[in-house]
């Protein structure tokens, strides 16, 4: 059993175990993006997802598995030998970090006489904690709910059955369990539609930010890859930034002006984690709408982890499940964040390969950009705002529109967010050729009275 030294801390119940359980036979072809992650590495996220939430973890172990067995994950000698421990050392709680189904975690509480959780109901203890708005507790309790749903087998056979009608002619009612499920699926029913109302107002907000020509710039990555640190040094915003995963649940929004005077719209979105729970996904959809909406993604990667390429393939997948893997390549530009934690000669040969990439993408837009950073520090954060400001420019739609003299707020318009080459007057109108990004052009066209013709 490998092993992770973790300091005790008495004054932080409950006192935890975390045990990864790590598979000796390698994924199927579909997961193969996890062969090249270590256990210890998958051990060492988990204590810290379980810290997120304060749980003073006493224990952490890496359980090799050789054959995952349908009742109880581990075998007997192991459950046997974590039985011992937290009988030993007094557990409350042990987080298994993978996934356990509903008559594995029974038969493992049982053994082990202790609560017992998997990852995914450890993320949604974490969002349950971190959600402050409406919006994000209503998507966090429907995430919850599901899972739950899928929890209640067997649950309550010490139960008796309940009754319907009066004395011995009513017949058997519904059992305990379809009682639970019953009330789960009513209140289910109740937040989908709550969230749809909340995706209304989210479309209405959309609707009403596209009749202001700002493009609107979503920050995505992995938990504590340091997005809300980087949208406060491009925003000058206050921000709660920490040292932490999923510190940001709730989207915020603010204004910035690149240095080619184009104003945008950046938005700062909640963090994404290897095998994230696909209830939480489709719960949190009308969060992330916001980031299918975006004119342009800032894939925010931490470039100091030890795991950062495979965390940018669990980021990549989130993203392609929501539809966005056309836009994977010429719709983002990835900022490798925290240079600042590299020595310097890994520093000079990262902001090299960045410059090179950089480069690369101008010249070649079905490249990615790809930019060396500290949002802590500054450093290469102008770059990165360049490599934006380009990006945007390269993607813009060359247009010819013939505006009417009497239109002078589209005239200035296209003067305040366009690119004008060619001016021209004839017969009481104005005739230009204007660059504009497509979100401009989308705007353009939906002007009364305008007709745009692409060059």
């Amino acid at each position: 059993m490998a092993s992770v030294s973790v300091p005790r801390d008495a004054n932080s119940p409950p006192r935890t175990c975390v045990l990864h359980p790590a598979l000796a036979r390698p994924p199927a072809a579909g997961n193969a993006r996890e062969r090249t992650r270590e256990p210890e590495s998958r051990l060492v996220e988990a204590v810290s997802l379980a810290r997120a939430i304060d749980l003073d973890v006493v224990e952490a172990d890496v359980v090799p598995v050789q054959k995952p067995r349908p009742a109880t994950l581990f075998g007997p000698g192991r459950v046997q030998a974590v039985a011992e421990d937290v009988s030993a050392h007094n557990l409350g709680l042990v987080v298994v970090d993978g996934a356990l189904t509903p008559v594995q975690q029974r038969n493992l509480e049982r053994a082990w006489r202790c609560k017992v959780i998997d990852r995914t109901a450890l993320i949604l203890e974490i969002f349950a904690a971190r959600a402050r708005t409406r919006e994000g507790r209503l998507q966090v309790e429907l995430a919850a709910l599901r899972y739950q749903r899928s929890r209640l087998v067997r649950s309550w056979t010490h139960l008796e059955r309940q009754r319907g009608g009066l004395g011995f002619v009513g017949g058997p009612g519904e059992t305990q369990i379809e009682a639970d499920r019953r009330q789960i699926r009513v209140r289910i029913d109740r937040l989908e539609r709550a969230l749809d109302g909340v995706k209304r107002t989210r479309g209405l907000h959309r609707a009403a930010r596209q009749r202001v020509p700002y493009p609107v710039i979503a920050l995505v990555g992995y938990t504590n890859a340091g997005k809300t640190t980087l949208f406060n040094r491009l925003t000058g915003a206050t921000a709660v930034a920490r040292d932490q995963l999923f510190a940001t649940l709730d989207p915020t929004m603010r204004g910035v002006v690149l240095p080619s005077g184009q104003r945008v719209i950046l938005s700062d979105t909640v963090g994404f984690v290897s095998d994230l729970p696909h209830d939480l996904v489709a719960a949190f959809r009308a969060t992330l709408e916001e980031v299918v909406a975006a004119d342009l993604i800032v894939h925010v990667r931490d470039c100091a982890h030890a795991d950062s390429v495979e965390q940018r393939a669990d980021v990549l997948r989130v993203l392609t499940e929501l539809g966005l893997e056309d836009r994977l390549g010429t719709g983002v530009v990835e900022a490798l964040n925290k240079l600042d934690l590299l020595d310097p000669r890994q520093r000079a040969c990262l902001a090299e390969r960045g410059r090179e990439a950089l480069n690369r993408g101008n010249g070649h837009p079905d490249h990615p950009s790809v930019v060396a950073a500290s949002a802590l520090t500054g450093e290469g954060v102008d770059d990165l705002i360049r490599a934006i400001d380009a990006r945007l420019t390269a993607a813009r739609r060359i247009v010819e529109v013939r505006v009417p003299y009497a239109d002078g707020a589209t005239l200035a318009w296209l003067y305040s967010h366009g690119e004008v080459l060619e001016h021209a007057d004839d017969d009481g109108e104005a005739r230009l050729r204007v660059g504009l990004t497509p979100a401009d052009a989308g705007r353009l066209e939906r002007r009364p009275g305008i007709s745009l013709a692409a060059r």
